[in-house]
C-alpha cells in the first residue's frame, strides 16, 4: 500500500455532497490518498497524518478534481493552418476540410501518428486533464480506421469508433455503400478496440437515418452511443441521441427548445466545445438555457486539427464564463464531473472517498482563476492515479 498526504490547500473543490456547499469546497484543507484512490478530504488540521508515507504540501494552493475531457480527435496527421487563416478572413466553415486531414492520416506511418498522439497527450496532462476521450474518423478505411482506434488505445481505455465523420471523396457518389461498409467490415475490425460509437449528424455529413442505423449496429456491438450533431444548424441529430440514450450529443450549438427539453428529461450529456465557436466564429451554444431547464452539460476541448486546435480545458473554462453564459464554478463541474458523466464513469471527476486520485494543483488560491485569468498556464502540477 502507498499513502500520499495532500495538504495546505488553501481550496479543495471535491464535489462531495458531505461537505457544505454545491461544490463541497473545503478551506485550509488536506486529501488522504491510499492506491491511486481518495480515502479522505476535510480539515488540514484534522488530517491522519500517521497514516501517510508520502506528503505535498502545496502551500495554500487551490486544488480541484482533474479535467475530464470527452470529446477529443487526437490521432492525426498534418494541420490546417492556412484553412484557419482563410476563414478568419472571412470563409465560412464547413465539414469539408475534414477530408484534408483524412488524407495526410491515410499517408502517415504508426510511428508517425503516435508521436503526434504522445504530443498532444503531454499537453492535456499539462494543463490539468486526466481522463480524456479519443476518436477515430481520420482513416475512413477499414485498415485506418482499427489502426487509429489501436494507437488511441495505447493512451487511453475511452476509445470512440467514428467512421461516420465523413464520407471519403471515394465514396462521394455512393454515400450509402460507405454506410454499408462502416456497419459491415469496418465495424467488425473497429469494435474491438472501441468502447464507443460515434456519427456526424449534420447536413455535409451523415442524415439521421443513416447516422440511426450506424449507431443502433454500434449498439448491437456492444458500443455506447455519442452523437455529434446540431454544429451547423437546427436538426434531429439532438432527438436521434435521445432516442438512442446516447451518453452524450456534442456540440449542440443550435438547439431548438424540444431539443432542450429533451435534454432536461433524459441521461444524454450536451457536450459543449466553445473552442469550435472560437475557430470557427460560429455563434457559441447557450450553457445558461440548458442549465437553467435542468440539462446535465460537459465541457469538452474537441482537439482537433480543423475547427478547435486547442488542447486546454482552462482555455475553454474561460470561453464558457466568458461566452456560455456559466459561472466559473460551473463551468469547473461541466469540465470535471459533466465529463464524468459524458463519459458514464463515477470514478473520475470528484474527489470523494473511492475516486482516482486524479487532481490538479493550480498556482493560484482558488478555482476562480481559471476563468479570471485566462491564457495564464496556472496549472502548476497534475497528479495521475495509476489505479
Amino acid at each position: 500500500m502507498s499513502a500520499l498526504l495532500v495538504t495546505g490547500i488553501g481550496e479543495l473543490v471535491t464535489f462531495d455532497p458531505a461537505h457544505p456547499g454545491p461544490d463541497g469546497v473545503l478551506h485550509d484543507a488536506a486529501l488522504l490518498a491510499v492506491d491511486g484512490r481518495v480515502v479522505w478530504t476535510g480539515p488540514a488540521a484534522a488530517a491522519p497524518n500517521e497514516d501517510a508515507d508520502e506528503v505535498l504540501d502545496v502551500d495554500g494552493a487551490a486544488v480541484i478534481p482533474g479535467f475530464v475531457d470527452a470529446h477529443t480527435h487526437l490521432v492525426f496527421a498534418g494541420d490546417r493552418a492556412e484553412e484557419f487563416e482563410a476563414r478568419m478572413a472571412g470563409r465560412p466553415y464547413t465539414a469539408g476540410g475534414i477530408r484534408s486531414t483524412v488524407a495526410a492520416t491515410r499517408a502517415a506511418t504508426d510511428e508517425e501518428l503516435r508521436r503526434g498522439l504522445a504530443r498532444f497527450v503531454s499537453e492535456l496532462h499539462a494543463q490539468g486533464t486526466t481522463t480524456f476521450e479519443v476518436k477515430s474518423g481520420y482513416g475512413l478505411t477499414v485498415q485506418d480506421e482499427a489502426r487509429l482506434l489501436r494507437l488511441a488505445r495505447e493512451v487511453t481505455a475511452e476509445t470512440t469508433f467514428l467512421g461516420a465523420h465523413v464520407v471519403p471523396p471515394e465514396f462521394a457518389h455512393d454515400p450509402e455503400a460507405y454506410v454499408d461498409l462502416v456497419v459491415g467490415p469496418m465495424l467488425d475490425e473497429c469494435a474491438p478496440h472501441a468502447r464507443w460509437i460515434d456519427v456526424f449528424c449534420e447536413t455535409g455529413a451523415f442524415s439521421v437515418e443513416q447516422s440511426r442505423r450506424i449507431l443502433t449496429a454500434g449498439a448491437a456491438r456492444g458500443l455506447g452511443v455519442r452523437v455529434h450533431a446540431s454544429q451547423l444548424g437546427r436538426g434531429e441529430g439532438v432527438a436521434l441521441a435521445v432516442e438512442l440514450d446516447a451518453a452524450s450529443v456534442d456540440h449542440c450549438t443550435y438547439l431548438t427548445d424540444d431539443d432542450i427539453e429533451r435534454l432536461a428529461a433524459s441521461n444524454t450529456v450536451a457536450g459543449l466545445l466553445p473552442g469550435v465557436e472560437f475557430s470557427t466564429r460560429h455563434p457559441y451554444p447557450s450553457g445558461r438555457r440548458l442549465l437553467d431547464a435542468g440539462a446535465t452539460i460537459a465541457l469538452a476541448s474537441d482537439c482537433n486539427p480543423g475547427s478547435s486546435f486547442t488542447s486546454s480545458m482552462p482555455f475553454c473554462i474561460a470561453l464558457a464564463v466568458r461566452e456560455l453564459g456559466l459561472t466559473p464554478a460551473e463551468a469547473l463541474r461541466a469540465a470535471t464531473l459533466g465529463g464524468a458523466a459524458a463519459l458514464r464513469r463515477d470514478d473520475v471527476g470528484h474527489l470523494r472517498p473511492g475516486a482516482r486520485a486524479d487532481l490538479v494543483v493550480l498556482d493560484a488560491p482558488s478555482h476562480l482563476h481559471l476563468a479570471y485569468r485566462p491564457g495564464v498556464p496556472l496549472v502548476a502540477r497534475t497528479l495521475r492515479s495509476p489505479a
